[in-house]
């Protein structure tokens, strides 16, 4: 699932409904201009039970962000809504549980967006 003209800018809240797989290691959901460049990596895996967000720069990755607070599972329904700031994204997930994770390249403007691995998109609002 990939999209090329977002048109998210600072200020604005991404709402991602859709379903997990039963068999996955994990999914993630980018954020940014292009996919060798992106403002949020936003990657469940759980085969390690952990949350890991990370930024992308000209192909090269940048310093990982790990989150112990998995709050769902494979083979569930869930809502994932990302808030766009100018200085960070607030990723907010089930169970009131929320991650953040710094706009490190002070992005104002996302054209880029991909939903890959485990997680089937049921619907998205911008």
């Amino acid at each position: 699932f990939e999209i090329f003209n977002l048109g998210m800018k600072t200020g604005d809240t991404l709402k991602i409904k859709g379903k997990i797989s039963e068999d996955t290691d994990g999914f993630s959901i980018n954020l940014g201009s292009k996919s060798s460049d992106l403002a949020l990596h936003f990657n469940p895996r759980f085969n390690e039970s952990v949350i890991v967000c990370n930024s992308r720069c000209s192909n090269a990755w940048q310093a990982e962000h790990r989150d112990d607070h998995l709050s769902f599972s494979r083979g569930s329904s869930v809502k994932i809504t990302i808030e766009m700031l100018a200085d960070k994204f607030e990723v907010k997930l089930p169970e009131g549980r929320e991650v953040e994770f710094p706009n490190r390249h002070c992005y104002e403007k996302i054209s880029y967006m991909s939903v890959k691995g485990g997680f089937r998109v049921t619907s998205f609002k911008l």
